[in-house]
């Protein structure tokens, strides 16, 4: 696809020229909100040696706590529960660092979900003395008791054109009844994860070096739903072909598998190549335990992820520093 400038036009004009797309479909994307019950996330600062420890332990005595309480009363189990100690890498999984001495600051993440607004109104009450009674160090609940909100989660789905009529209005008044053009060609969906050509790397010479993701590349991320976007730029143009060789789809899923929610063998992880910005994007799916307000976790917008991913270790390239000063 081109883009050309048009300076000297009034206003300014863009002229596109050689773009590739597809007809629109059948079909209206939907999408749907629905209830899911209530969340309530408690964010406590642990102070003093051992943090890591007395915030997890205190994080599992409160829960087990409440579950005692909910037993006595007649309230279901939470639905979800989420436990994260900020500052010993939890979301890192495999890839966190391990350390010998363990920080003297962290931070309680604890999230909860639940069917029943009663339920989590009694643990908001019930966390409170966690700030002045329980663990040594532990300085406080950020914002107060945790708040009480809805879980509101996306439903998608497609909705045959035919099927809906569309009346506009104008000033209160009936202007006209849109309708969609159906005349023209039907052609297949694209199948999902098609394969990339990419014989242009196979004669790519290997070599002793190293390299972290950082040293070669840019990153960054976001989210589409429960899904993550990560975007990865070359710092170099040169060290292009080298990043679509060592940074597959593949590595990606093995690098991000602790966070990603995956229920059969299809892949979880689609790349495509940007080769106009030396870039390629990835596409994480079921990667943020539900997404935005549906998500216990404390990335739930996955805006850490491409941070994360600079810590990728790729091995076996050639001296590429020295490539781009000859």
């Amino acid at each position: 696809m081109l883009l050309f400038l048009f300076a000297d036009i009034e206003g300014g004009a863009v002229r596109v020229q050689g773009a590739r797309g597809l007809p629109p479909s059948d079909n209206y994307k939907v999408c749907a909100t629905y209830l899911d019950g209530y969340r309530a996330t408690a964010v406590c600062p642990v102070g003093g040696s051992r943090s890591v420890e007395k915030g997890r332990r205190t994080a599992e005595s409160i829960l087990k706590r409440m579950r005692r309480m909910f037993e006595q009363i007649g309230l279901d189990d939470f639905k979800t529960v989420n436990v994260q100690i900020l500052g010993s890498e939890d979301t890192y999984g495999e890839q966190a660092v391990k350390r010998t001495d363990s920080p003297r600051e962290a931070v309680i993440w604890l999230a909860v979900h639940h069917m029943q607004k009663k339920a989590l109104e009694l643990f908001s009450r019930e966390i409170a003395p966690a700030g002045t009674g329980m663990a040594p160090g532990l300085t406080g609940i950020v914002g107060g008791r945790p708040k009480v909100s809805p879980v509101l989660k996306p439903f998608f789905f497609l909705h045959p054109k035919q099927n809906v009529t569309i009346d506009i209005f104008l000033n209160g008044k009936h202007a006209e009844t849109f309708k969609e053009d159906f005349n023209y060609p039907h052609l297949p969906a694209l199948e999902e994860n098609i394969e990339q050509k990419e014989d242009d790397l196979k004669d790519l010479p290997n070599g002793p070096c190293s390299y972290r993701l950082e040293e070669l590349a840019y990153t960054r991320s976001g989210d589409k739903g429960n899904s993550v976007n990560i975007g990865v730029i070359a710092r170099h143009p040169l060290y292009y072909p080298y990043l679509r060789k060592a940074v597959t789809a593949q590595a990606v899923e093995e690098y991000f598998k602790h966070l990603i929610q995956k229920d059969s063998d299809r892949r979880m992880v689609t790349r495509f190549n940007l080769p106009g910005i030396q870039g390629l994007n990835f596409v994480l799916k079921d990667s943020l335990g539900g997404g935005g307000i549906a998500s216990l976790r404390s990335d739930p917008q996955g805006k850490a992820y491409g941070q994360m991913l600079l810590d990728l270790r790729l091995n076996r390239l050639p001296d590429l520093k020295t490539l781009i000063e000859e």
